[in-house]
């Protein structure tokens, strides 16, 4: 129970109930607070934007990837983060546990919910030594652009935290850079951005895109953890910016270039001329006041320009690293496609796997002697396996995009040249893809399977029954097999195989489609 002099302190929260769903709160006046377990801040919100009101007062609901640590007790506190003023302070209980609620990641690490409301290791729990290797890469990744004729600029939280504060943003997760093209067309500064990543992945950068014009560098920390370090690209046009992340707004290039300085951490690193119209352009007129439940609210026209301009290569993405995320320490077992192309291929010198996720059945083939290739466009799920077989001459995982061509092209090329005979296997990826996606999927195993007998095979869902398989697998929706026989036979191909067949005896049981499919007549 409160006591009576914190229930008269002005400002604080009328907290009628703490729960496993959520804080029940009293009052109609926004307001931002802090949430704290034993101290330490794990998230924020703001109290109207992010509640649901109901008749017994305002429900604001813990985030999603929090909810499975709540078991257990805590000291929760609640502050104002602009004063720090306590607006509520007591122990709770959370379900049945015992023990102290413990919010970290399965090395031991403390996580907090980012403003994208995901679990992350945040600034505030890091010291100066493990962000070092991340302010380096800032300055050499800065080169590298200078190096390329690019003068770039902290942007977005690191811009703002060098300014601000300056130093890195306690609640913030990831550093940011951008930089405004001398181009003004989108096509010549998509061109651009990927001179950029080649010569960044020259460097020795593992580099992941975003979008066409969006990159994420990779940096490993000293404790071994995996920070991001995203480049946005930008480019002036009929006097606006639009700056990936999200910018569309009449500006001048002058309050851009010529860069001026701030300090982050010690250190001086180019910024927008005018810092303050940048940060307005970005977090509005109140950009001064610290605002850890910050959230970009992009106009639904610069969403729709950016993506018809630079997007539709990440479709899926997110989906797909939650799915994976989800079904970690999922046993994985051998698809009835491996089992069947070993089967009928007994001399297959070369495996492609499209869509392995987690490579049990690149494993499985790499195991019996033969080349197995495992590609995916979501790397969290394939690199612990990756990892494992690093000196195994017969794995080799790869980054592939089905929604960028680049890869549909240059992969399948590369494949092409192994070892035949080659065979291409595919489950449960294509109900997940829309038109243009397939006729990709189809076009890169035509490309690995020429030259030989090879072939594609394919599973996917075609009829959704009560069992759970959709989810169990990630094939979320079913798909039509007439859908795939005329994507086949637009690309060229016949399918020289269709199996319909249910996944158990249940009466409501889900059916899959397995079709082989060649190019050869």
């Amino acid at each position: 129970m409160r006591s009576l002099s914190e229930l008269r302190r002005p400002g604080a929260l009328d907290v009628r109930h703490v729960g496993v769903d959520g804080l029940l709160l009293g009052g109609h006046r926004e307001r931002l607070v802090d949430v704290a377990f034993d101290g330490r801040r794990i998230w924020s919100f703001w109290l109207k934007r992010d509640g649901e009101p109901s008749d017994d007062g305002v429900m604001v609901r813990w985030p999603k990837p929090l909810r499975p640590f709540l078991d257990g007790f805590t000291d929760l506190t609640m502050t104002d983060p602009g004063s720090g003023a306590v607006l509520f302070s007591e122990k709770v209980q959370f379900g049945d546990g015992s023990t102290r609620i413990d919010v970290v990641n399965p090395a031991g690490r403390p996580l907090a919910i980012d403003k994208s409301l995901k679990l992350v290791e945040t600034f505030d729990t890091r010291d100066a030594a493990h962000v070092e290797p991340l302010l380096d890469a800032i300055e050499e990744v800065l080169g590298a652009l200078r190096a390329v004729g690019l003068d770039a600029f902290l942007a977005y939280g690191t811009a703002l935290g060098a300014i601000r504060d300056g130093g890195l943003i306690g609640h913030d997760s990831d550093a940011d850079l951008g930089y405004v093209s001398a181009h003004d067309h989108p096509v010549d500064v998509i061109r651009e951005s990927f001179r950029i990543q080649r010569a960044l992945t020259d460097m020795g950068y593992r580099v992941t895109r975003y979008s066409a014009i969006a990159l994420k560098v990779h940096v490993e920390e000293s404790d071994g953890l995996d920070r991001g370090l995203d480049v946005f690209g930008g480019f002036m046009r009929d006097g606006k910016l639009y700056l990936m992340g999200e910018i569309a707004i009449p500006f001048k290039r002058s309050w851009i270039y010529p860069l001026g300085t701030a300090s982050l951490e010690g250190r001086e690193f180019p910024v927008p001329a005018d810092t303050d119209r940048f940060l307005t352009a970005t977090y509005g007129p109140r950009w001064r006041t610290p605002d850890p439940a910050y959230k970009f609210t992009t106009p639904a026209s610069t969403i729709e320009l950016f993506n018809g301009w630079f997007r539709g290569m990440r479709t899926g993405r997110a989906g797909w690293h939650g799915y994976h995320k989800r079904t970690i320490d999922q046993a994985v077992s051998v698809s009835e496609v491996a089992r069947e192309v070993a089967e009928r291929h007994p001399d297959l010198a070369t495996y492609v796997d499209i869509g392995c996720g987690r490579g049990a059945d690149v494993a499985w083939f790499a195991d019996r002697g033969t080349a197995a290739v495992g590609l995916d466009f979501q790397p969290y799920a394939y690199e612990p396996e990756a990892e494992r077989r690093t000196d195994d001459p017969h794995v080799t995982f790869q980054l592939f995009n089905l929604l960028e061509l680049r890869h549909v092209l240059a992969v399948s090329a590369w494949v092409a040249r192994m070892p035949g005979p080659r065979a291409v296997g595919c489950v449960h990826v294509v109900e997940r893809l829309g038109h243009r996606g397939r006729l990709n999927l189809l076009r890169a195993a035509k490309m690995m399977v020429a030259g030989t007998s090879g072939t594609l095979h394919l599973q996917f869902l075609s009829e959704k029954g009560r069992d759970n398989y959709a989810r169990r697998t990630g094939a979320r929706k079913a798909l039509a097999p007439d859908v795939i026989l005329a994507e086949v036979a637009e690309s060229g191909g016949r399918v020289v195989e269709l199996v319909r067949e249910h996944v158990s005896q249940a009466a409501d049981s889900s059916q899959v489609c397995r079709m082989t499919i060649d190019w050869n007549g």
